[in-house]
């Protein structure tokens, strides 16, 4: 609460600060606080950009020469002379199919979950929580073996279908939680003036679950975008791998090409955060209904 008092002597007004508002020193910590975690923040960043424009040994150099000899002669290295745009082609279609296919399944999961009890209703809760508990390197080997039993090994399709391996649990329990959200009269309307349940949900709840929709997509896009793992195992072919994978080929036992390195890195980075630019008004309003409505 805040008030100004007159003196009883000369009349002076008097601010008395409120319980809610800071300190002048207070808000000088606070905000140079911030400014020191943004520099930190950034710096990796504007470095990796910085060496990227720097020629091949540019970054040996001890002196403090930001701009000196700056030029795209890596980024032209990377799109014309190294497998760049196969690798890229394959990484959008991998990261695509994982997006599309993985959000269809997520949320259908999600909403059946949330809406219906069946048989096997908590067995299904249980797996898509167990999922979650192993890492990658465990299931490495059991999905190898699967792969190639199936003749997907070096092929798109086996890829995306381990990425949605990790990707679907986690989003469908997500989806279930905000399905838990909306409420059931909802689907009860839908369905008195004439709708099926699928037509219930793909026309009624779905267009009302678009910030977790949005968060769903992103985590999926990202699980196959960024993986190097499961790209590494499962495509062996070098016109078969994708960017994560592909940035190994610059990197040996005894030396490593940080132009073309950083660089590529660069290139991969663009992509998600345009992605991220697109969902990033859902992504909190997602997250924290995901999360709170289990």
């Amino acid at each position: 609460m805040s008030t100004a008092t007159a003196g009883p002597a000369k009349g002076r007004r008097v601010r008395v600060r409120g319980r809610g508002e800071r300190s002048v020193g207070s808000s000088i910590l606070l905000h140079g606080t911030l400014v020191v975690a943004s520099v930190i923040s950034l710096f990796p960043i504007v470095w990796l950009v910085l060496t990227s424009l720097k020629p091949r040994d540019g970054w040996l150099s001890t002196e403090l020469k930001l701009f000196d000899g700056s030029s795209l002669d890596n980024y032209a290295r990377v799109l014309t002379g190294t497998q760049f745009p196969s690798w890229l082609f394959n990484s959008v279609v991998i990261a695509g199919l994982t997006t599309v296919i993985g959000v269809f399944l997520a949320s259908t999961t999600g909403y059946a979950i949330s809406r219906f009890r069946f048989p096997g209703y908590r067995g299904v809760m249980w797996m898509l929580l167990v999922t979650q508990m192993f890492p990658v390197a465990i299931l490495i080997v059991p999905l190898y073996n699967l792969m190639a039993g199936l003749g997907l090994l070096n092929q798109i399709p086996g890829l995306v279908i381990a990425y949605m391996t990790v990707a679907v649990p986690f989003c469908a329990w997500m989806m279930k939680g905000y399905f838990d959200s909306i409420p059931r009269e909802i689907d009860q309307a839908g369905m008195i003036d004439g709708l099926t349940p699928f037509g219930t949900f793909w026309r009624v709840v779905l267009p009302l679950a678009r910030p977790s929709l949005a968060v769903t997509a992103f985590y999926s896009f990202m699980t196959a975008w960024g993986e190097v793992a499961y790209a590494s195992v499962f495509m062996t072919g070098d016109d078969k791998r994708t960017l994560a994978a592909g940035l190994q080929q610059f990197v040996g036992q005894y030396w490593a090409d940080w132009g073309l390195l950083t660089a590529a890195a660069v290139l991969i980075a663009v992509p998600a955060a345009v992605v991220f630019l697109f969902v990033q008004r859902h992504l909190v309003a997602g997250l924290t209904s995901g999360a709170t409505k289990l």
